[in-house]
């Protein structure tokens, strides 16, 4: 069974076709349990997300802030395996028909076995793969299983990436290129600023995939500034800081989450 690459990228096109940005949510599998993932999860897409992000959660996630690495720690406290985190995409596309990724440091695929994650995830309908700590000199082997499999290798780009990096990264990558707005690690902030309008012109210089902003978008204001430049609009942790603020009150987690995503949802509509 082949993965779902063509459906990432159909989804990404028809926002683009309706002239507005992608909503792409972020939540680590397991978080708040095992099966509640799922429930949230599809809650963020019948709130107005396009495409889901699904975390494997790490002891040691180095890209991500506070927020996140809380939800992490409940995950991995819930006894949360990779299995599950497979099962989690698979039961979230079977349940919404969206384009559902995995996004993974590169450790717990090497030792899971590179060939059966890419199976694995492709046979439960995953459309890819965002590994932000894999560096693009040592992807081939993961981006020769992707290919065979149906999946996008989705590879992450910075302020700091020189123009030659970038194309570098973006001619090996597919899907989309996940550009990080700032410096630094996942998390809430004040404004997303101008650099990430300047990585994203620099990144469009070098490829003709779409490229989606993510770090530090928390509400419609911020998804309505990015998605007048960019192709989509990432949010991850002000979705996990809902689920923590409903504080195990299952309804009203799903309920704020189906909130925030509808807003972002207006906000990526109203940027054009």
């Amino acid at each position: 069974m082949t993965g779902n690459l063509e459906l990432l990228g159909s989804v990404l096109a028809a926002a683009k076709d309706e002239g507005r940005a992608a909503l792409v949510g972020y939540l680590p599998a397991g978080f708040p349990t095992i099966d509640g993932a799922v429930d949230a999860m599809t809650a963020m897409i019948e709130g107005g997300c396009d495409i889901v992000e699904v975390g494997l959660p790490h002891s040691d996630p180095v890209l991500d802030g506070p927020v996140i690495q809380t939800a992490d720690d409940i995950a991995l406290r819930n006894g949360v395996r990779i299995r599950d985190v497979i099962r989690t995409v698979g039961e979230v596309h079977a349940r919404t028909g969206a384009p559902i990724l995995c996004m993974t440091y590169w450790n717990p695929v090497d030792r899971y076995g590179v060939e059966r994650f890419a199976a694995d995830l492709a046979e439960a309908g995953g459309a890819g793969c965002i590994l932000p700590d894999l560096p693009v000199e040592e992807s081939e082997i993961w981006r020769k299983a992707a290919e065979q499999h149906g999946l996008a290798t989705v590879f992450v780009v910075a302020p700091s990436s020189r123009d030659e990096r970038l194309a570098k990264i973006t001619a090996a990558g597919s899907g989309f290129v996940y550009a990080a707005s700032l410096m630094g690690v996942t998390g809430t902030r004040e404004s997303v600023g101008q650099e990430a309008r300047a990585l994203v012109e620099r990144t469009r210089a070098t490829t003709s995939l779409p490229v989606c902003v993510g770090l530090g978008v928390s509400n419609a204001t911020q998804a309505a500034e990015v998605a007048v430049f960019a192709d989509g609009v990432i949010v991850g942790s002000a979705f996990v800081k809902r689920l923590l603020d409903a504080e195990g009150d299952t309804e009203a987690g799903l309920a704020g989450l189906r909130e925030l995503a509808g807003e972002l949802a207006e906000g990526v509509r109203t940027a054009r």
